[in-house]
């Protein structure tokens, strides 16, 4: 099955939005899912790699464009929209959101009590890609390639007592809280 922009706003429109309680539940977040036309015919995501920093949990990890809520953004759309373009330099706009997923909080207790929403949109064609300080790299993945489960793997974490689910992305590893975002969307798209 090939994943077009059709089949994407189809299917989240469709789905039941689970809301949670974002407001004073811990520190808000907003990732953007940004999918744009590939050339296989389906649609690409952009990924980034974000930089090494001492202190932060997510350091070096492959991620989607996105970060903490600032108390200027009138809501997590505004922050998804913000963090955008600060990090990757790519202006979206509201009405290119083809809809939300379900926030996720980590699963691990030692990292700072976030709750990510994930907003998906639909890019009119891939815009280029200027990286700030925040991030290293960024690669453009094929949806259909993730579906098709070719890229799929696992990941050993010290301390944990199994491993964790991950894509290959390059010579990368996609996983924790993008894995649990990519794989549920994945999985609506089906």
């Amino acid at each position: 099955m090939r994943i077009t922009l059709d089949l994407v706003r189809e299917r989240l429109g469709e789905r039941v939005h689970r809301p949670s309680s974002e407001r004073g539940s811990s520190i808000e977040a907003a990732v953007a899912v940004l999918l744009a036309p590939g050339t296989s015919g389906g649609l690409d995501l952009l990924l980034i790699k974000r930089a090494e920093h001492p202190g932060d949990p997510w350091s070096g990890q492959v991620a989607l464009p996105g970060g903490r809520r600032d108390p200027a953004d009138g809501d997590l759309l505004a922050t998804a929209i913000r963090e955008t373009w600060e990090e990757v330099g790519v202006a979206v706009r509201p009405g290119w959101v083809v809809g939300e997923l379900d926030g996720l909080r980590p699963r691990t207790p030692t990292l700072p009590p976030v709750l990510v929403r994930p907003f998906v949109f639909g890019l009119p064609a891939k815009p280029a890609v200027t990286l700030s300080p925040e991030a290293t790299a960024h690669v453009w993945v094929a949806m259909d390639e993730l579906a098709s489960g070719a890229r799929r793997t696992e990941i050993t974490i010290p301390g944990r007592d199994a491993p964790l689910p991950a894509y290959r992305v390059g010579s990368e590893i996609m996983w924790g809280m993008t894995e649990r975002i990519i794989t549920p969307l994945i999985e609506l798209l089906r």
